[in-house]
């Protein structure tokens, strides 16, 4: 049963309290003040009805975002997931702020910001190139091979590493090796939950960029 009452002049539906034995209260009344009649949202657990429970997000989201696709790729990093606040788009994995161009800083600083060492592995037929680069989307390129295998990251240090740990399946004089068990079961570690190395080696960019900015 509807119990009617009167508020300031205004006519409010009030909504009696109805428990069902097991300590639920049903048909409860949002809980912000007497001027709201709507049923609260009982599921929430908050005694507050959808109007409210919405301008309550609203009003965290200011503070916290509310992260979602970026209306266009981060033109630091190319990621599509961002933070949206009133204030704008942030990128939600370097932090950039989408708007801004990335040129704007210091072309040396950018430079280093965007430099991430890594050790490529390549295959060619039956073969596997090991290399290393600071710039591998300049550097790849200019190499021929056929399967971007994956990437590791490291300098020319992790690379001669390499180098000397599969040194018996190596071409003399070369950095391409024989496939063989040792050397394509640590490809496959690194590859491991990735779907395409280039998705890691952006993400590695936008990790340093964060640095920088």
């Amino acid at each position: 049963m509807l119990v009617p009452s009167k508020i300031d002049d205004t006519p409010v539906v009030r909504r009696p309290r109805v428990s069902d034995g097991l300590g639920t209260v049903w048909g409860m009344n949002c809980t912000v003040g007497s001027q709201c009649v709507e049923p609260a949202d009982l599921d929430s657990g908050l005694g507050l009805c959808t109007t409210h429970l919405i301008a309550a997000y609203d009003w965290v989201a200011r503070d916290v975002g509310v992260t979602d696709l970026l209306p266009f790729p981060c033109a630091a990093c190319g990621s599509r997931l961002g933070v949206r606040y009133p204030s704008g788009w942030l990128c939600a994995i370097c932090e950039w702020r989408v708007g801004q161009l990335p040129d704007a800083q210091p072309t040396v600083v950018r430079r280093q910001a965007l430099r991430v060492d890594v050790v490529y592995y390549l295959r060619f037929h039956d073969r596997i190139k090991i290399g290393t680069s600071g710039n591998p989307r300049s550097r790849l390129p200019q190499l021929r091979f056929e399967e971007l295998l994956a990437f590791e990251r490291g300098d020319r240090r992790t690379e001669q590493k390499r180098h000397a740990q599969f040194a018996d399946h190596r071409f003399e004089g070369s950095e391409w090796f024989r496939s063989h068990q040792a050397l394509d079961a640590h490809i496959r570690s690194l590859a491991e939950g990735v779907e395409d190395p280039w998705d890691s080696y952006a993400r590695w960019v936008s990790e340093r960029l964060a640095l920088f900015t």
